[in-house]
């Protein structure tokens, strides 16, 4: 064989191997009660429970908080729950930045749109006055209006989700605190 084609096929043979692990990995993974995204996971559409879903969110934050006792953990949950539903109301900013268009993938709240979101993956009112505006290609004064109004509501929810953040910040021990800012619930 030539000396130059020696190193290709075996990065060749490499990557086949590689490629071929990974798939009997992912064949080998029960179809339900995967991890989430999976066929019965969160992601995956079928048998989705949001209630089963948050009931076990809160669980794990239970256990990584280490709260032994119920009384406690009464108070601690609903502090939890209110920055959950605060966080949800600001929304979240994907990976790209912008999101997409409303002819994107799945159209507004599918995959291809990653702008800020209201509860359920909805666009805000404000946010669709302003996509609305800029579609429409309004006047500059019509979008600068709009702009406004949408960073007035992003301030707003964000204010809220601050206080919310800090109302359970005092009900916390100093090592709740961190683990809390490690699990994403505080900044």
């Amino acid at each position: 064989m030539n000396r130059f084609l020696r190193p290709i096929v075996g990065v060749g043979l490499a990557a086949l191997v590689t490629v071929g692990t990974a798939c009997a990995q992912d064949a080998a993974q029960p179809p339900a009660g995967g991890p989430p995204g999976g066929p019965g996971g969160p992601g995956g559409g079928r048998n989705f429970d949001p209630a089963q879903f948050q009931k076990m969110m809160l669980e794990r934050y239970r256990e990584q908080l280490g709260v032994k006792d119920d009384e406690e953990w009464k108070l601690i949950e609903t502090r939890i729950q209110k920055v959950t539903e605060a966080r949800m109301a600001v929304g979240f900013r994907g990976p790209g930045g912008f999101g997409g268009r409303r002819g994107g993938p799945g159209g507004p709240g599918g995959p291809g749109n990653n702008g800020r979101r209201g509860p359920g993956g909805e666009a805000s009112p404000e946010q669709e006055a302003l996509q609305k505006a800029v579609d429409d290609n309004a006047s500059a004064d019509v979008v600068k209006a709009k702009l406004s109004a949408y960073r007035a509501s992003v301030k707003d929810k964000e204010a809220k989700l601050e206080a919310a953040q800090e109302d359970l910040r005092k009900v916390l021990s100093v090592k709740q605190e961190a683990a809390a800012v490690l699990g994403g619930l505080l900044k």
